[in-house]
């Protein structure tokens, strides 16, 4: 009670009082809802099967489904989790994606972007493991480690569309066999790069159908 006087915890949005992502801002957050893109999940005018967005490329992923834009408050509430250490976000994340996602049918595994070690070790925690354990535990499905770094990865932010498809090509491997559904989770989807090379591993080992979740996503 003492700490909580002298320290009070603020809103990681607006900064007022309140804990760590307080009601008003929870509510103005921008959902995504339908018409969306049925393979990449990006907002449209209408339903189609592939958006321009994603139309051409090759995605080893069959859906990708995230909750919220990727705005300037979603920017701050993922700058807090992932940078600040704020685990208990991990929670709030997961309400946003069970509002949002349906539970996978027929998936029995849920998996997740593996951990950059160096900056794992920085943080003291990996968000998208944190957040496939939590989606786990609501939707009653195991959470395996599926896939791990082959090599350093720089980071994606600053970088363009084709080479952030460069940065992650061979980024990723394997563990072992992995089923033949899974559901990958990412805390952002931005420009579909990571979440293509690491669905691509996960098909190489074994998996027919993978599908994306995760919390935000970049709207263009």
């Amino acid at each position: 009670m003492l700490l909580q006087l002298l320290l009070p915890t603020r809103c990681v949005v607006c900064r007022l009082p309140a804990d760590e992502l307080c009601a008003g801002c929870r509510d103005r957050l921008p959902r995504i809802r339908e018409p969306l893109c049925g393979r990449c999940g990006a907002p449209t005018a209408w339903p189609v099967e592939r958006c321009r967005e994603c139309a051409g490329r090759r995605l080893a992923f069959r859906s990708a489904r995230a909750a919220v834009a990727y705005d300037v408050a979603v920017k701050a509430l993922v700058s807090a989790w992932k940078e600040r250490g704020l685990r208990r976000l991990a929670t709030v994340a997961a309400d946003l994606v069970e509002e949002a996602v349906a539970r996978p049918a027929r998936t029995p595994v849920l998996t997740f972007v593996p951990p950059d070690g160096d900056r794992s070790l920085e943080r003291g925690h990996h968000p998208p493991e944190r957040l496939a354990r939590e989606l786990g535990r609501r939707w009653d499905l195991r959470v395996e480690p599926l896939l791990k770094r082959a090599r350093p990865l720089q980071q994606q932010r600053g970088l363009s569309l084709a080479e952030r498809r460069v940065n992650v090509r061979g980024a990723f491997a394997p563990t072992g066999r992995a089923p033949p559904r899974v559901v990958l989770v990412d805390d952002v989807y931005t420009s579909g790069a990571t979440a293509a090379a690491a669905a691509s591993e996960l098909r190489k080992a074994g998996a027919r159908r993978v599908d994306v979740v995760t919390m935000g996503r970049a709207v263009r």
